[in-house]
């Protein structure tokens, strides 16, 4: 995928060079502009070497600016979590909610059929003969009136479910309010954001599009190449012996050569591009990078 994005970023487009994105507060290709002390390039420099080093510098920019902007779906995707979450709550007690209204629907119509059941029985009292067939009649009634009991105290028990379940629902739905009040104003803050990183890559890209016509066609071919092998990093400082990329050491006279900066050098064991500056500091390995 770098090697698309890079690589789609023509060398030879012509148009005019758009200002300059806004860069961290200091430039390590501008002498001196290190908080940290003056870069110093020892020799004068290889000048695609120099070209190199500063298409590099501008490609890690352009870079870590896609993957912000990459980053930018996720982050809203987590921001919605809280949302989902009261979402799935209010449903949950609206459910519950329609759920109870209609068991309480049943059981109206239960009662009401019971009601009819013992006006029928009732109305059989006229037509009674006997002392037995009556005592059997109003046992049968009140078996029917026991149901009916059953049923009304159990559409009371609903009726209280009901009430605690549209207070709890009243209070899910404002909380589902403010956290879609939330994630609407983080929704927009996302979209100022990706409009600014957009941007800034635009400009970044005019830039590099200047920068990549210094470059020889072949060397660039090959900085291509390199920029999606190591996963951005073509071109890499090498320090006491040791490349910045791989970690790994570099022979003693190969050494001796790439300190003088006057032609391309690549690492024996990773081949990236390698540069020297003095930075004025003992040699040590990049913690940071494993070997490749």
């Amino acid at each position: 995928m770098l090697l698309l994005a890079l690589s789609s970023i023509s060398k030879n487009s012509v148009g005019p060079i758009a200002q300059l994105v806004e860069l961290p507060a200091h430039n390590r290709l501008v002498p001196g502009s290190s908080p940290g002390g003056p870069t110093r390039f020892v020799g004068r420099m290889n000048e695609q070497l120099k070209n190199l080093i500063e298409l590099q510098e501008i490609d890690r920019e352009i870079i870590d600016m896609n993957r912000l902007i990459g980053s930018i779906p996720a982050k809203f995707e987590e921001a919605q979590i809280p949302l989902k979450e009261s979402q799935q709550s209010f449903q949950a007690v609206r459910q519950k909610l329609d759920s109870l209204e209609k068991k309480k629907r049943d059981r109206e119509r239960q009662l009401d059929d019971v009601g009819e059941k013992i006006g029928r029985l009732k109305a059989r009292t006229s037509e009674i003969k006997t002392n037995k067939e009556y005592q059997a009649l109003l046992s049968e009634i009140e078996a029917v009136e026991k149901e009916r009991y059953a049923a009304e105290d159990e559409i009371l028990v609903i009726m209280e479910e009901m009430e605690n379940a549209s207070r709890l629902a009243e209070a899910e739905e404002v909380r589902l309010k403010v956290e879609q009040e939330k994630i609407d104003a983080v929704k927009k803050n996302f979209e100022a954001e990706k409009a600014a990183y957009e941007q800034d890559l635009a400009r970044m890209k005019a830039v590099r599009s200047e920068a990549a016509r210094s470059i020889d066609e072949e060397l660039y071919v090959e900085y291509i190449e390199l920029i999606e092998t190591h996963m951005g990093q073509a071109v890499t400082e090498a320090r006491g012996e040791i490349c910045q990329g791989c970690n790994m050491n570099i022979p003693p006279q190969l050494f001796v050569e790439l300190k003088k900066n006057e032609e391309i050098i690549h690492c024996p064991q990773c081949r990236r591009i390698l540069y020297y500056k003095n930075n004025d500091q003992p040699a040590e390995k990049n913690k940071d990078t494993e070997p490749v």
